[in-house]
């Protein structure tokens, strides 16, 4: 096993304080590496940063267009949302539309991360919608396609029809056989692999064509959606939406959990997958922008690829203390 190597520092001073190691892959049109950092071959879970592949069966099945749905949707289906009333206002209506409601949700709830929301919730005796909750969209497609295939309400179990699909679509498109799984925070599986197999599956996104077979216009179908609606895939502020916004729809990103996080690159046919290994979303953040600086596809200088490629850190009383500064990976 390769090591990891530095992908990101924290400085407070002249002291280097702090060290994000990592390992990522970049995938070219085939799979082929490109290049990449660490460990090729280590075994991830890739957390949200999977969910255009779990949401492909329910456009290859006819799903989603006997659904009528829309970009507006398919972002969903993709996003780590903040619980926005941008966010949740369209998932209720989603599940009006299928004659479903917040408890036919199988994702839990928690507090949104967005502060109106936040607030909102705090102060009142609203009840605990399910909506609310980041991977809401997502288990909006779920349902989508369990209706579609008049399948069982228990759409999370590994072995209901609507995860066999997510199985298979995951395992032809990484080109691996799945290495087990975990279960997600919103209750779903999320299936095993390598790096080099996520990274794959993002340049079979990168390289879809909407003149192509059904899963080539689904994948297309899906990163567009991300990039016409970045602010539906995360929410303000957030690195996936403002970075999406810097480079002008051309590039679609993902989040996951554990400092996981991909892109796909489609006007140069590739996909990156990365992982660092400490599980801190700052450390994947700034590593993620180097790798789309390196690649040529974002700014160094656009004010989104400072926020979190190098940031500068404030206390509580504002002055700046410490900053955060791409690793020697990216020297």
């Amino acid at each position: 096993m390769t090591a990891a190597v530095e992908m990101a520092e924290l400085w407070r001073g002249p002291i280097r304080e702090s060290v994000h190691l990592g390992h990522a892959v970049v995938c070219g049109p085939g799979g082929d590496i490109v290049e990449s950092w660490g460990d090729p071959g280590l075994v991830v879970l890739p957390r949200s940063s999977v969910k255009m592949i779990q949401a492909l069966p329910m456009l290859e099945s006819g799903a989603a267009a006997a659904a009528g749905l829309g970009p507006e949707q398919l972002a969903l289906a993709c996003a780590s949302h903040n619980g926005a009333a941008i966010h949740v206002d369209r998932v209720r209506a989603w599940l009006a539309d299928l004659g479903l409601g917040d408890d036919d949700l199988r994702c839990g709830w928690h507090m949104p991360r967005d502060e109106d929301e936040a607030r909102r919730l705090t102060c009142t005796d609203c009840a605990h919608e399910q909506v609310y909750n980041n991977c809401s969209g997502k288990h909006a497609g779920f349902l989508t396609l369990t209706r579609h295939l008049g399948a069982g309400p228990e759409y999370i179990a590994v072995d209901h029809p609507v995860q066999k699909a997510v199985k298979a679509a995951w395992e032809e498109v990484t080109g691996e056989a799945t290495l087990g799984h975990g279960i997600d925070g919103c209750s779903a599986p999320n299936f095993a692999g390598t790096l080099h197999g996520m990274a794959r599956a993002m340049a079979f996104f990168a390289g879809a064509s909407d003149t192509g077979d059904a899963r080539s216009r689904a994948a297309v179908a899906l990163r567009q959606a991300m990039v016409a609606w970045p602010e539906l895939v995360a929410g303000e502020g957030r690195a996936c939406t403002e970075l999406m916004r810097a480079m002008d729809g051309r590039v679609a990103l993902k989040t996951g959990a554990e400092a996981f996080f991909i892109a796909i690159i489609p006007e140069r046919k590739l996909g990156v997958a990365l992982k660092i290994i400490d599980g801190g979303t700052r450390g994947a953040e700034s590593a993620i922008a180097s790798i789309l600086v390196r690649l040529g596809v974002l700014d160094p200088e656009h004010p989104a690829a400072r926020q979190f490629r190098a940031p500068v850190l404030r206390n509580c009383r504002g002055i700046e203390a410490a900053h955060i500064r791409p690793g020697a990976a990216f020297s």
